[in-house]
């Protein structure tokens, strides 16, 4: 009998598993197995390698739950790019425990949320779109979805003290998500419309239009309000519409029966002013 055999024999006999004895010799599995495998480990020792694999289960999830092998790239300075995607998402969109979602009918912002979206996260989204022609984008990570809801409360808590051209993209993704152009020359209606249930965020809205000199008034229950050429002029040329944006002219109340952009009925707006 040589040395190592002898030498795995006395360890086996000592309670020692498989790998614990790799780990002592230094040599592969196939090697110490054949001189060991008729040796059974004791009772006291089989019970406790249960345990231990037992414990592991348990704490395993725990130590994953919240996390995601599918990584996001944090961040911890903001960019114009990156406040226009947390605006979207917290416009439009939902920051929910377990998903970022993006709803519109627009496919320039559905490719603009998702390509901003690569820039901190690289897996693909899911697409699903509705019998009213909303597209819907869905990124599924429990991570991501937490740290987002973070920075988008951030965002609205800070965005004001920000500079203007972090300010524009916010006021850019909220007129893109929830504004329209109402004109109506007959009625001598003019106005830049913005809507949102939340009382807060159209007072925040209209604090940022006045840095850019834009006024504005918030009409309750849930919309503000650009009236006048000089502030629409002001909108066109500091804010404006995205180029993409358009109507749903397909909609019942519709009058203009087609889907034109929301810039080109601004501009129309403001060409329609008599002087």
């Amino acid at each position: 009998m040589n040395a190592f055999k002898q030498q795995c024999i006395t360890l086996r006999k000592q309670d020692y598993t498989i790998n614990e004895i790799m780990r002592i010799t230094g040599r592969a599995k196939s090697s110490i197995y054949p001189h060991i495998y008729s040796i059974p480990l004791s009772a006291e020792k089989r019970e406790q390698i249960k345990k231990a694999s037992a414990e592991h289960i348990r704490r395993f999830p725990q130590e994953r739950k919240g996390k995601s092998a599918r990584k996001f790239i944090p961040f911890s300075r903001w960019t114009p790019e990156l406040v226009l995607l947390v605006a979207h998402l917290s416009f439009d969109g939902e920051i929910a425990r377990a998903r970022c979602v993006y709803n519109n009918n627009s496919l320039s912002l559905i490719e603009r949320v998702e390509k901003l979206m690569r820039c901190i996260y690289s897996f693909e989204p899911k697409r699903s779109k509705n019998s009213a022609g909303v597209t819907r984008t869905s990124y599924y990570n429990v991570a991501l979805s937490n740290y987002l809801k973070q920075k988008s409360e951030e965002l609205f808590s800070q965005v004001v003290n920000m500079p203007l051209k972090y300010q524009r993209e916010f006021l850019r993704a909220f007129f893109d998500d929830e504004g329209c152009m109402d004109f109506r020359i007959k009625r001598n209606h003019r106005k830049i419309r913005g809507y949102q249930k939340n009382v807060n965020v159209l007072c925040l809205a209209q604090e940022l239009l006045r840095n850019f000199n834009i006024d504005s008034r918030v009409q309750m229950p849930n919309e503000i309000e650009i009236i006048g050429k000089a502030n629409l002029v002001k909108f066109q040329k500091e804010i404006n519409f995205s180029p993409g944006v358009r109507i749903n002219g397909n909609r019942k109340n519709s009058i203009w029966k087609k889907p034109l952009e929301k810039r080109d009925i601004l501009k129309q707006a403001i060409l329609s002013f008599k002087s």
